[in-house]
């Protein structure tokens, strides 16, 4: 005698769009992943690197623009992952809609949550290098670490750096991120 195994529902963009205004998720593979409220640090911080890379991009007059969360990324064409990183760079107009991005942002800055920081760490990280997100950097408030991952296929290469360094951006030329100089 065999018998079904019961299989959770597969969810798509549309039900991520009718979630309600004050529910904070992710769709990724078809499954809802929940968010909790960020902490202080984390939206400071937020704020901080949105700043300096906006003000960067600002003075550069190019097609680049940052969005902080929540904006919504769909990632792929298939409808079931749609994701909100802290923050998203995205320097081709064309893959912006009215709903968020279509397609792999440039860069994305995820900092980490302490409930769940393997989250940013496994499954985003190997998320975003199959989306074609050319650089990822993971900030951690707790340990006081940034991972940069520079995801494009020529040149796969990790770095870890404290919050006291200075960070070169690696799909710019000249933008460099002194964190020991954010208001934490």
């Amino acid at each position: 005698m065999s018998y079904a195994i019961k299989q959770p529902p597969v969810y798509t963009e549309d039900d991520y769009y009718r979630l309600p205004e004050n529910v904070r998720a992710e769709l990724i593979d078809g499954q809802f992943y929940s968010m909790s409220a960020p902490s202080r640090i984390h939206q400071t911080l937020l704020i901080e690197l949105c700043t300096i890379i906006n003000n960067y991009l600002k003075s550069k007059k190019g097609s680049c623009r940052v969005y902080p969360a929540p904006f919504a990324v769909k990632l792929f064409s298939d409808n079931k992952t749609v994701v909100e990183p802290d923050i998203s760079v995205i320097c081709s107009p064309g893959k912006l809609t009215d709903r968020g991005c279509t397609g792999a942002p440039d860069w994305i800055i995820e900092i980490t949550s302490p409930s769940n920081p393997e989250h940013d760490y496994i499954e985003k990280l190997n998320l975003y290098k199959h989306a074609g997100v050319r650089e990822y950097w993971i900030a951690d408030p707790i340990t006081a670490k940034i991972t940069v991952y520079h995801l494009e296929e020529s040149r796969f290469q990790m770095d870890t750096y404290t919050f006291q360094d200075k960070i070169k951006a690696g799909i710019y030329e000249d933008l460099w991120i002194n964190f020991k100089d954010l208001s934490l």
